[in-house]
């Protein structure tokens, strides 16, 4: 028997050894880098109407995080990212040659918009979005307009701290977040006349709400987005800049726990302006997307009627 016990404390320390090594070499050895496959990127004439496209999509999905309190995009802390992923800060992307998006070729702002990979290789950690399904126009609209004189963009030499990933984020990146495959074919938007269809490129590639408004970002499927678990339906727990928890709302069409007694125009309203029908404006982080059109709103509206309904009730104190 006391053979037995001590066979098994010899397998239990070892088993515990082996932990403790993994753990070590996860925490020590941080996000990954990789190779950089830079694609053939085609060359583009940026025009006023596609640089002003890509300021309007940047005020949706890039200045929330890389907007400095002066207006440039020379990043900030991360208040609202939460906790278990460590503490981060957004980099600058001004114009600058040397700190900024100035350093990036074209073919580099692609490959890192659409895989997540860094000209130097290392892996941006899974709070910087990743762009797969962006149709091939409005990634060009991104960069020019990253390539122009916009006041916000102004070069700037300010370098944002090194950002303290957490042991989870570490984890996560080495099992679970990996470099997405950079395109094989060109990507086109959906005409806008096609609601639904137009609606789910705006929820899933272009305005990406499903990541805030599914279950959790550990579980988000930036491949096919549908597949993530808990899609559009709320319960993701995310930090105001108070450091207070708001858990992002039900968007699925059930009546009792989502949006199914809501009406078009009321969703319009909540979405452009921040006021919803009960009264109390949107909670950070959900900010008003203004710069979003009517028909886009509505395209997202139409798209939300054909998800499938999720029971999830979503505490909000507010109301």
């Amino acid at each position: 028997m006391k053979k037995a016990l001590k066979i098994v404390g010899y397998l239990l320390g070892t088993v515990a050894l082996l932990l403790a090594i993994g753990a070590a070499y996860i925490h020590f050895s941080g996000i990954p880098t990789y190779e950089v496959n830079l694609p053939d990127y085609p060359q583009f004439k940026a025009d006023s109407t596609m640089i002003a496209e890509g300021k309007r999509l940047a005020t949706m999905v890039c200045n929330q995080c890389h907007q400095a309190p002066g207006g440039k995009l020379e990043g900030k802390y991360m208040a609202d990212l939460p906790a278990m992923f460590g503490k981060a800060w957004a980099p600058n992307i001004t114009g600058h040659a040397v700190f900024g998006s100035g350093r990036y070729s074209n073919a580099e702002l692609a490959y890192l918009l659409r895989t997540g990979v860094k000209r130097d290789g290392k892996y941006a950690p899974p709070w910087m979005p990743k762009f797969p399904h962006l149709s091939d126009y409005d990634l060009q609209s991104i960069i020019a307009f990253l390539r122009s004189d916009e006041p916000e963009l102004t070069p700037s030499d300010v370098v944002q701290p090194t950002t303290q990933p957490s042991f989870l984020t570490k984890f996560l990146c080495k099992v679970a977040f990996k470099p997405l495959p950079y395109p094989e074919k060109a990507i086109e938007a959906p005409p806008i006349a096609d609601q639904v269809a137009f609606g789910k490129y705006l929820v899933t590639a272009k305005v990406d709400c499903y990541g805030c408004h599914s279950q959790s970002f550990e579980t988000i499927n930036i491949m096919e987005p549908e597949k993530t678990p808990g899609y559009l339906g709320g319960g993701n727990p995310m930090p105001d800049l108070e450091g207070n928890i708001v858990v992002t709302r039900n968007l699925t069409p059930d009546k009792e726990t989502g949006l199914g007694n809501w009406t078009e125009e009321q969703f319009v309203l909540a979405l452009k302006t921040g006021i919803r029908p009960s009264g109390p404006a949107l909670r950070y982080p959900m900010f008003p997307y203004a710069a979003l059109t009517d028909e886009e709103a509505k395209a997202i509206w139409a798209y939300l009627q054909t998800v499938p309904a999720i029971v999830n009730k979503v505490e909000r104190p507010e109301e």
